[in-house]
């Protein structure tokens, strides 16, 4: 038979076309085990690998478990304990296949690689069974399999078949009854077992004879008998016998277990192909209850939680349950109750809380150091940057980081009493006349720098005035209405009237006299009643004095501050931005003259900011600003000295 099978199956096609076979009749070793008389054996010329891989710690991420090569069959890749680690599969030219580039695939099944490949993941808190992969095969190239770590403590079998590089039959193989080779008839595997029938059993006589078409050995007559006459032989008969039973689906917990039939020559009791018993008297009853005892209980473990910070080391949590089975159907199935957690005992339950860490936290980072005061003198505020740094230098959203420990990003800073200053609103811009002398006016404040609304009694110096004469030119003999003062106003605040007198004067070069009021009847009458309001609303530029010149020579700059103000004194941003009056002027724009005493110089670059301070008063200062305090006591002697009177 080994020689004919030779010349059938050229040596190099062999391994080709038996691999369809070895995938369909070699089970692995968790399937339904084979029964000698009703399955054929399992063909040689094939290799189980079977592996197991297990660590306690490794590091989150991919690692390799094993290669399966092309070609394999029967492949199963289980996780026997349930945990958070994810299987993955990836092809030799490096495609993800399964649960590639940190992407979870959802459970099913892929055709990839010349086969299915049938991908589960049972997440139940019921379910004791973890991941699992499985393929009928062949492969039509090489499998890597690996493990996403995330739990410790992972555990995967994997098991699969591969045919061998030599595959020619040994004398003791048979071809099985029921497996056809690949282009042979029925009539030519007959003859076939008709020629490798070897001697009976010892104790049996040998006897020649010949194989039928159903594969039945008939005696040949003796030479020297004399043969019977021909007569009609009966045609065999066939029924369905039982053959046994599988092994039980499970050990505990009531399972179910296969009853074999076999169709077997009713007088002879030999096992012949299926096809010659009559199917539709084939036994129905093939499934049958076994293991009742009910399983020992078990901790039945849920998924964890989230952890409970988005960064740095926090807690998860996880539920954990005592559960027995107590029916195993036959789809793989499970019935199972809760139970007492003392059945399960309590040294090795699982535990319930665990440190998890998901990215380590983003840092508070100061990038630059305090600014200056906002103001001059008085108090104002100093600024710095302070920015939510990553563990990889990133400048990340402020809600990254632990608000709480922000760093301060304002402050106070305190730069000293301020001068109180003389504040004037600019000149009005008509004369209250419109001929001969008239009147300017404009307000006066008394401010302290960055601080408003002090009595007028409190600054230094004289008050400004508020009033300057005005010539609107002579007027000649010209009829004009006069106007009387404006009586007080009926309301202390808001919205009031007041009234005045009128006459009609005719002024020739200041000779005035009161005529009719007839006479200026051509002339637009002014009203003698108006609208009056004490505080009235509305806002306007302040100026205070100028600064002394921030040189002696050779062209310095004064400076005054300009203030938007309401009525109240208050700040404000309302008024017209194109009639703000300078704040800044050139000044002293004579060339120097040497110093006359070379020992009286200036030690410190700013001293002009002292001289603005008006801290020349004090023998420190006089000191290392020699040159800029004596030149500013010689401009303003007056005023240093009042300034020394007052401190």
């Amino acid at each position: 038979m080994a020689g004919l099978w030779q010349q059938l199956l050229p040596q190099q096609g062999r391994a080709l076309l038996l691999l369809p076979f070895i995938c369909l009749f070699y089970p692995p070793s968790s399937a339904i085990p084979w029964d000698s008389k009703a399955s054929p054996l399992p063909l040689k010329g094939v290799e189980v690998v079977k592996g197991h891989f297990s660590r306690t710690f490794l590091r989150v991420g991919y690692h390799k478990i094993t290669e399966i090569p092309a070609g394999a069959c029967n492949i199963s890749i289980q996780e026997t304990i349930k945990s958070r680690n994810y299987l993955a599969l990836q092809t030799q030219s490096g495609v993800s296949i399964i649960n590639g580039n940190w992407v979870i695939d959802r459970p099913g099944i892929f055709t990839v690689v010349g086969t299915e490949l049938t991908y589960k993941r049972p997440n139940e808190i019921r379910s004791r069974n973890g991941e699992s992969i499985t393929s009928p095969g062949p492969l039509s190239e090489d499998l890597h399999v690996y493990l996403i770590y995330q739990q410790p403590g992972p555990r995967v079998y994997y098991e699969y078949i591969v045919p061998l590089q030599s595959t020619t039959p040994t004398p003791e193989q048979t071809t099985p009854a029921t497996i056809l080779p690949l282009g042979l008839q029925p009539q030519t595997v007959s003859t076939l077992v008709a020629e490798t029938v070897g001697p009976t059993q010892p104790g049996e006589k040998e006897h020649q004879g010949e194989v039928t078409n159903n594969g039945i050995m008939k005696e040949k007559p003796h030479p020297n008998q004399i043969p019977p006459e021909p007569s009609v032989k009966p045609q065999p008969t066939y029924t369905w016998t039982n053959s046994g039973r599988t092994e039980c689906s499970t050990t505990c917990g009531t399972g179910r277990r296969q009853v074999l039939w076999e169709c077997v020559e009713k007088d002879s009791q030999g096992t012949v192909p299926a096809d010659l018993c009559d199917p539709a008297l084939e036994p129905k009853n093939k499934g049958e209850e076994c293991n009742m005892q009910s399983c020992p209980a078990y901790f039945d473990m849920g998924e964890w939680s989230e952890c409970s910070r988005r960064c740095g080391p926090g807690t998860q949590h996880r539920q954990v349950i005592c559960r027995q089975v107590t029916h195993v159907h036959a789809n793989g199935t499970e019935t199972s109750v809760t139970v007492a957690q003392e059945l399960c005992g309590t040294s090795d339950r699982p535990v319930t809380k665990s440190t998890c860490q998901l990215k380590i936290c983003s840092q508070w980072e100061i990038r630059s150091e305090w600014s200056s005061c906002s103001v001059p003198c008085g108090v104002g505020q100093r600024s710095r940057e302070v920015v939510c740094v990553s563990n990889q230098g990133e400048v990340e959203e402020d809600e990254e980081c632990n608000m709480n420990l922000r760093p301060d990003t304002l402050q106070n800073c305190d730069m000293g009493v301020c001068a109180r200053s003389w504040f004037t609103s600019l000149w009005s811009q008509r004369c209250s006349t419109e001929c001969g002398q008239g009147n300017q006016t404009r307000t006066t404040v008394c401010l302290m720098d960055h601080v408003t609304d002090l009595p007028l009694d409190s600054c230094e110096g004289e008050r400004p005035a508020e009033l300057k004469s005005c010539d609107s030119g002579p007027c000649k003999n010209s009829l004009e209405w006069y106007t009387g003062p404006w009586g007080q106003c009926s309301a202390e605040c808001g919205n009031g009237t007041q009234s005045r007198s009128v006459a009609c004067i005719f002024n020739d070069d200041g000779r005035m006299e009161v005529v009719d009021q007839f006479k200026c009847s051509s002339l637009s009458q002014p009203i003698t009643a108006q609208p009056c309001r004490l505080k009235p609303c509305g806002v306007q530029w302040y100026v205070t004095e100028w600064s002394m010149c921030s040189r002696s020579c050779n062209t310095g700059y004064r400076v005054r501050v300009v203030r938007c103000l309401a009525d109240n004194i208050s700040p404000s941003d309302r008024c017209d931005p194109t009639l703000t009056p300078e704040s800044r002027e050139e000044c002293n724009k004579h060339p120097c003259v040497a110093e006359i005493n070379p020992s009286c110089s200036d030690q410190y670059h700013n001293c002009v900011v002292v001289v603005q301070a008006r801290l020349c008063v004090y023998p420190y200062y006089r000191s290392v600003c020699c040159a800029s305090c004596s030149r500013s006591n010689k401009t303003y002697p007056n005023s240093f000295q009042r300034n020394h009177i007052r401190r």
